[in-house]
């Protein structure tokens, strides 16, 4: 089983932040390891997950080598789009990018865009929290 998913960035601190392995943004992280999540990005994402990875706050949080591995991890399980133009948009001008890179992959495979901030997307069905993704998931184990 694969399933395509967008991770908003707020998913990965999370994650990276977090000590539980329970967390749900932790468990999306090892998906992405386990490859269940074959995570979808444009060089855009590629760019914003370093840059706020790299912030000052989080440098005692997880280490560059950290934020390193889980970029390559996501770069080579992943799939590569640039996104197309919608005429929906995120609240936030910083999530565009997500969703259109959401859109550019539902065009061929059943995608989910994952955030910590749902409120930010218009609301649609594959637009779920962490929490939810794993619910899906699962039930897909199941069948």
């Amino acid at each position: 089983m694969k399933i395509f998913a967008v991770i908003d960035t707020n998913v990965l601190v999370s994650a990276l932040i977090k000590s539980n392995e329970d967390s749900a943004t932790v468990k999306i992280l090892l998906e992405v390891f386990n490859k269940t999540i074959i995570p979808v990005y444009s060089k855009e994402i590629i760019a914003e997950y370093s840059e706020v990875l790299s912030r000052n706050k989080f440098k005692k949080k997880f280490t560059p080598e950290a934020k390193k591995l889980l970029i390559k991890a996501i770069i080579d399980n992943g799939k590569e789009l640039s996104g197309i133009e919608t005429e929906e948009k995120p609240s936030d001008p910083d999530d565009v990018i997500f969703y259109e890179v959401t859109m550019d992959s539902r065009q061929t495979d059943e995608t989910f865009l994952v955030t910590g901030n749902i409120k930010d997307f218009p609301i649609k069905p594959f637009v779920v929290q962490p929490e939810e993704m794993m619910r899906i998931i699962e039930e897909r184990r199941k069948r």
